[in-house]
């Protein structure tokens, strides 16, 4: 049996619906529903059973799992790095990931886990690295001080460990992390409620919009923990982006642009929509340009080096992939709708 942990999640689900369509269906989908809403990302998928956080690590600690699981796939987090209670996120992000790490240490099992660019805070350099490490915030902390906690173990490996940072990730099934979801999931909403998109004004250089980010599609998240699942000898702390950023303008422009072409209107530059009143820049909120990630770019070296090849989506295709299948979820809703009333 595979564990995915965070299945209720963003990336968890995500991962969930991968591994069925790769035939795999003997999954334990761990999570906790308080936020019960986050039930609608694995109403397509197939799994096994379904154990709540809690449950499932007094299940461990009782040995019900002990020569049962196949692979961990560890994505439950606290991913609000907004979040300010520091115990509450170094319980969910550190102490239960060491949980699991041990287990899995004991018991031989591939072992792969969500980690996250958060570590390396302001950059400059997003190069795997202790030089480059420095987190501006309590959930880049608790994401670094395990990174470290492998580090230290790394002689003495069992079994495969692999921990995923992952860059700015952005596609299906995010809806549930509301302000947390990304820029264009938000890009999305704003255009289809108002006809038009916000984005920042200009910050450390950048012009307004031209700050740069490395946006990777959660497409791409699962196809490289997937390979590590078909390789268990490959082990890494490792960034997962597309190793070239790009402007949110770019996010903008290519969000609005999908959405204009499912309505058969034509394509439009950047300039165009400016001049049309499409995109606008507002203001940093108080407190956050100087905070701000102006800039980040995930170095795939050592992604490459451990031998995954396979290339990554840019922002143009990614977010437009992404903008039809939450159409097509819109219109599925709305047919469901119908018939129910029908009824």
């Amino acid at each position: 049996m595979i564990v995915v942990t965070g299945a209720a999640g963003f990336i968890g689900a995500n991962l969930v619906r991968g591994l069925n369509d790769r035939g795999e269906t003997e999954i334990l989908a761990v999570d906790n529903l308080t936020r019960g809403e986050k039930f609608s990302n694995l109403v397509d998928c197939e799994l096994a059973d379904y154990l709540d956080k809690q449950a499932f690590l007094n299940e461990l600690a009782d040995g019900e799992f002990d020569g049962e699981l196949n692979a961990v796939f560890h994505q439950g987090a606290c991913s609000d790095t907004m979040e300010l209670d520091g115990r509450y996120l170094m319980e969910n992000n550190y102490r239960y990931t060491v949980t699991l790490f041990e287990h899995c240490q004991r018991e031989e099992i591939p072992f792969i886990y969500a980690s996250s660019a958060a570590v390396y805070g302001a950059g400059p350099a997003f190069i795997e690295g202790r030089v480059n490490e420095a987190p501006l915030n309590a959930y880049g902390y608790s994401k670094f001080l395990f990174d470290q906690y492998v580090r230290r173990r790394w002689n003495d490996l069992n079994a495969q460990v692999v921990g995923l940072r992952y860059f700015n990730v952005y596609g299906p099934r995010e809806a549930h992390k509301g302000r947390m979801a990304s820029v264009a999931f938000h890009f999305y909403n704003q255009y289809r409620s108002t006809g038009r998109v916000r984005l920042f004004e200009g910050s450390g250089g950048y012009g307004p919009g031209e700050q740069r980010r490395d946006f990777v599609s959660v497409e791409d998240a699962v196809r490289v923990n997937l390979h590590f699942l078909d390789h268990p000898d490959r082990s890494g702390v490792l960034n997962v982006g597309t190793g070239a950023a790009q402007t949110f303008n770019e996010v903008a422009v290519a969000t609005v642009n999908a959405l204009r072409a499912a309505r058969g209107e034509p394509r439009l530059d950047l300039g165009a929509m400016k001049e049309a009143g499409i995109i606008e820049y507002v203001p940093f909120p108080d407190g956050l340009k100087e905070r701000y990630q102006s800039f980040t770019e995930a170095d795939l070296s050592n992604l490459r080096k451990v031998g995954y090849a396979e290339p990554f989506l840019r922002v143009e295709e990614g977010v437009s992939r992404y903008v039809r299948w939450m159409l097509e979820r819109e219109g599925t809703a709305a047919q469901r709708s119908v018939g129910f009333r029908e009824e």
